[in-house]
């Protein structure tokens, strides 16, 4: 993410966050970006960055839950040469290279009380030390925390450290989530659908009929934007009449793969006592899980035009995770 990125969005509630974006932006204390998974969360925290003065600076993001513990130390704070089995060389932090500018902590509500720690030191005085070294670096970075978790809660339970959670919430930027936000979702809807008409090789997208629009509207929305752009971009993909305007949104992928009668929300399932299937023993468990997921695979990849990167996002993988999950199936290209 190089740029400011364009972000769609008409609805009142919508435009009220952008308004805190552009007002918090320019102030440049640390801060925190909330709100549900596939929101945007991260689009925000890039714009704060891109509307205050350290624009032309380095945007660097870190993932928190990405990394353990060690992992995470040495990836935000660096360090030298020989401070554990296999530092040949000194590595340089994140910290360091967001010097100037922005650092955004995806997840920050994982990151261990030992990271947490030295995330205090450096968001208080602009002060680190890497991994294995003494000298006291200092930086000069904006630190945005971003999560979906309610860190006043943790911190009142004593799983996140209360003092790093007072520096990091000078403000508390709130994303709507897509159901609060429903003068948007056909906008975004139809900017989806002609983005994968032109990927799939089509001519024209015509639209949505009334079913399929009342459908975009009714639907609850609990995975927010990004759950839209899968359901429409799925819808589109298997269409059968290119020329014709979109009639049926298909919600779930997995509708009708172990149930065909259930038709429940999610929050209706988990409170029904579903009656134990009785086995067959005459399927192989291993074989039909591994039929399972090549056609996931392949359909992902066909959705997106054999493009891994955005059919991973598409079952909501990370890239390697995508790729392991080809090789395992002898599905990577050229074998």
């Amino acid at each position: 993410m190089d740029s400011l990125q364009p972000i769609l969005g008409e609805d009142p509630v919508f435009l009220a966050a952008l308004e805190h974006v552009s007002r918090l932006a320019p102030i440049e204390r640390p801060c925190l970006v909330i709100g549900e998974r596939g929101s945007g969360k991260e689009l925000i925290a890039a714009r704060l960055h891109y509307l205050s003065r350290r624009w032309g600076g380095p945007l660097v993001k870190v993932n928190c839950a990405a990394l353990s513990e060690t992992l995470l130390d040495t990836e935000l704070f660096g360090h030298e040469a020989g401070a554990f089995t296999g530092a040949a060389r000194r590595h340089v932090g994140r910290f360091e290279r967001a010097h100037g500018g922005t650092i955004i902590l995806d997840e920050i509500a994982t990151a261990s009380p030992v990271v947490q720690e030295k995330l205090l030191r450096v968001v208080e005085y602009g002060e680190i030390e890497r991994v294995g070294g003494s000298e006291v670096i200092e930086v000069d970075v904006r630190v945005i925390g971003v999560t979906n978790e309610n860190l006043k809660q943790l911190a009142a339970q004593g799983k996140f450290r209360a003092d790093l959670l007072d520096r990091l919430a000078f403000d508390v930027l709130a994303v709507p989530p897509l159901r609060k936000r429903p003068d948007d979702i056909l906008l975004l809807a139809e900017q989806f659908a002609l983005a994968m008409t032109k990927r799939l090789g089509r001519s024209v997208f015509s639209g949505f009929t009334p079913n399929a629009a009342q459908q975009l509207r009714g639907y609850s929305w609990p995975g927010n934007v990004r759950e839209l752009r899968n359901a429409v971009e799925r819808s589109l993909y298997l269409s059968d009449d290119d020329e014709a305007p979109l009639d049926h949104i298909v919600l779930d992928p997995f509708k009708g793969i172990w149930s065909e009668t259930d038709q429940d929300t999610p929050a209706q399932t988990a409170a029904i006592e579903m009656p134990e299937p009785e086995p067959d023993l005459g399927i192989d468990f291993k074989s039909q899980v591994a039929n399972f997921e090549i056609k996931l695979l392949k359909q992902a990849l066909r959705a997106n035009a054999n493009n891994q990167t955005e059919a991973a996002k598409t079952l909501d993988l990370n890239y390697h995770q995508f790729r392991r999950l080809l090789e395992k199936h002898d599905l990577l290209p050229g074998r």
